[in-house]
């Protein structure tokens, strides 16, 4: 198959936000490809490399001037793949250099809309709405399997690729062959957001609520006196948490997968930030020094195989009480089955006092759906708001191509009447809202360059958003986790936006120490 088919394939998806016709345009998009290609074809529609990272970066990619392009599209799948692994396996002096040559070779072969998608592949910026559940449906239609069973292989397996592999080669019957195997993660099944608590039990019905810990996810395969410790992003920190190996070690069990979060906490038992638990993620030297210094602890809140037998395909209260049988309470996550919403409250209360992020609503009867954001599993959470003012807007691409799309967000600091900026954010906005700031944003403008548009800082925006870190990267020394817009605050004024002050009392009140003061603010 010609690279062109999968550009245009892109660009088509990219233009429609109807789910049905993504899947239309995919799906015969697979159809045409041959079986040898498929694994290389579902990692491209997906917008990955099927070599992962290659060495080439955000800035390599940016500057990358290439001797021309083609006329006439001749790439094809083979030979973009081909190029690639080339590009991946340039080591040793000279390699970034060599890297970028080959880069520059390969988009001089291209056409221009071949070109963008290939950059696109590398920085992993393929934004056209073709996330997995509908690359599965579209993988199913392609091979004429059913859903469910891609969707199960898949998350087995943790391989889409190989699974529309086999789907197109084998069919229903292939696909039921993809067992859980230990030692190899799967995707962590996801929670979808509530409001509150009445609105999560409505929507679950019969759940268990569990505290939200704000620590680290983790998946622990255990074979033996063998174990692994795997994170959210399916990465081995086996030799980085050694508290955890030790504890599940303990158990008297043979074989166990269990699902769960390492936390870091304070001698109370309060939790500390998050930051200072990916702290001991981070660190590989002198990890017993840091095991002094930052203990971890693990909490587990679902078991998925025990002892040689699967458990994905069993529901919520049997999962529980499997692993109840094989965890003390200590290791356990704090549970509990409501009789009713005021119980249920008070159970959300009693976290958020402890130092919690909050709750999540379990269904009892739910399976477990790895790598899905589905119904059964809900997070109730109070997020924080904050006035901030946008500093500058970035440029968007794939869909969003042509809007200014990601504002640099920044507090007020009255002690130098500048601003401090806190972060960027693209969540949470309509097109309607994409028209509006590009259009408004425009008419700020104060200077540009090839990305970034930077503006008067005059438009005042309400963020949504979860809790505040420390951070190198900003003059003020933290900045936002998961913000998101909720709205433009034309009502106010820049001078009536949220202040550094205000921030830094969130953040002391999250049990972070304050950053240091003093650092220059980002006036515009």
């Amino acid at each position: 198959m010609l690279f062109r088919e999968v550009a245009e394939t892109s660009r088509a998806v990219s233009e429609t936000r109807a789910r049905s016709k993504k899947i239309a345009f995919l799906s015969a998009c697979l159809e045409r490809m041959a079986p040898e290609e498929i694994r290389i074809g579902v990692a491209f529609v997906s917008g990955e490399l099927p070599q992962g990272k290659i060495g080439l970066g955000y800035a390599a990619v940016r500057d990358a001037v290439p001797s021309g392009s083609a006329e006439g599209a001749t790439l094809t799948l083979d030979a973009v793949d081909a190029a690639f692994d080339r590009i991946a396996q340039a080591k040793g002096r000279g390699s970034n250099r060599e890297r970028a040559r080959l880069f520059n070779e390969l988009l001089g072969r291209a056409t221009e809309p071949e070109q963008q998608l290939l950059k696109n592949l590398v920085i992993g910026e393929l934004r056209q709405g073709a996330l997995e559940g509908i690359v599965i449906e579209a993988v199913a239609k392609a091979a004429t399997v059913s859903p469910a069973n891609v969707r199960r292989a898949a998350m087995l397996s943790g391989d889409l690729k190989e699974v529309a592999r086999v789907a197109r080669a084998e069919g229903d019957d292939g696909l039921g062959r993809f067992r859980l195997e230990l030692f190899r993660p799967i995707q962590p099944m996801l929670a979808l957001t509530a409001d509150n608590v009445g609105d999560a039990l409505a929507k679950v019905g019969s759940a268990a609520l569990e505290y939200k810990l704000d620590g680290a996810r983790i998946q622990v395969h255990r074979v033996g006196r063998d174990v692994r410790v795997f994170t959210r992003k399916l990465n081995d920190v086996t030799a980085r948490i050694p508290e955890v190996v030790d504890a599940v070690l303990a158990l008297p069990v043979e074989q166990v997968v269990l699902d769960g979060e390492a936390i870091v906490l304070r001698p109370d038992g309060y939790p500390h930030p998050f930051q200072t638990t990916m702290r001991r993620f981070g660190r590989r030297l002198d990890v017993e020094g840091m095991r002094g210094e930052l203990p971890i602890t693990p909490f587990f809140f679902d078991c998925i195989h025990l002892d040689g037998e699967d458990l994905v395909d069993k529901n919520g209260e049997e999962r529980f009480l499997a692993m109840s049988g094989a965890l003390p309470e200590g290791l356990r996550v704090e549970r509990i089955v409501p009789n009713d919403e005021e119980e249920a409250q008070v159970f959300v209360e009693e976290a958020l006092e402890r130092g919690h992020e909050g709750v999540m609503a379990k269904g009892l009867d739910a399976t477990y759906e790895a790598g899905r954001r589905g119904a059964s599993w809900l997070k109730l959470k109070p997020s924080h708001t904050l006035d901030l003012v946008v500093l500058a807007v970035d440029w968007g691409s794939g869909r969003r191509r042509g809007w200014l799309s990601n504002l640099h967000l920044g507090a007020r600091d009255p002690k130098t009447n500048g601003f401090v900026m806190l972060g960027k954010t693209f969540k949470g906005m309509t097109d309607e809202n994409l028209a509006w700031q590009t259009k408004h944003l425009s008419g700020l403008e104060i200077s540009r360059d090839e990305w970034t548009v930077h503006v008067q800082p005059e438009l005042v925006v309400e963020i949504a958003f979860d809790g505040l870190q420390t951070s190198p990267h900003y003059p003020g020394g933290l900045a936002l986790r998961f913000a998101r817009v909720k709205r433009y605050r034309t009502d106010k004024t820049a001078a009536q936006a949220d202040t550094i002050d205000s921030v830094r009392e969130i953040f002391a009140r999250q049990g972070g120490a304050t950053p240091a003061s003093g650092v220059a603010s980002a006036s515009r």
